[in-house]
C-alpha cells in the first residue's frame, strides 16, 4: 500500500467520499453529520491523503485540517475491500506524523456512536474521550476524541 497526499477532487476519490457520505447520511440525522466538502478539503489548511492497493485503487482517505495548536482529522474512510489489512491505522499514523513534524500539540476528531470499528480504531491508535471542542455542541450521537502528540 502507497499513502500520498493527493487532491480530493480526483473521480475515483470523489466516488469514495460520495460513498462515505452515503454510510453517514445512513447511520445519522443531517445534523449530526459534520462532513467537509471537496472544496474546503482543498484549501491550504488541510493536508488530504489517499491510500492506494498495489494495483493503484484508491481505497482509503483522511484529512489532517491545521486548526492552529491542534489537528483535527476529518473524512476518514477505508472502502470495504481495503478494511482489515491495516489501511485506517497507517492513514491515521501517516496524519500523526505530519501532525509533528507542523508542531501541532494534538490530533482531535469526531466520530459517530454507530461505527464501533472506527472507534476502536481511534481508541487503539491512542485517542480519548474528550468534550466537544472547536465549534462542535454536545450530540448523543457524536464522540469527541484527542490524542497528545
Amino acid at each position: 500500500m502507497i499513502i500520498n497526499t493527493e487532491a480530493p477532487d480526483q473521480p475515483e476519490v470523489r466516488a469514495m467520499l460520495d460513498k462515505l457520505d452515503a454510510y453517514c447520511a445512513a447511520l445519522y440525522p443531517a445534523e449530526s453529520n459534520h462532513l467537509m466538502d471537496i472544496a474546503s478539503l482543498m484549501t491550504g489548511e488541510v493536508l488530504f491523503l489517499v491510500a492506494r492497493d498495489v494495483g493503484g485503487q484508491a481505497v482509503g482517505c483522511a484529512a489532517l485540517v491545521n486548526r492552529g495548536g491542534y489537528g483535527e482529522v476529518k473524512r476518514m474512510y477505508v472502502i470495504d475491500a481495503g478494511r482489515g489489512r491495516g489501511t485506517g491505522r497507517q492513514l491515521l499514523e501517516q496524519l500523526t506524523m505530519f501532525a509533528r513534524m507542523s508542531g501541532l500539540q494534538s490530533l482531535k476528531l469526531e466520530t459517530g456512536i454507530h461505527q464501533p470499528e472506527a472507534i476502536g480504531l481511534y481508541e487503539r491508535s491512542g485517542f480519548v474521550r474528550i468534550e466537544p471542542f472547536g465549534d462542535y455542541q454536545a450530540d448523543p450521537l457524536s464522540l469527541f476524541m484527542e490524542k497528545r502528540l
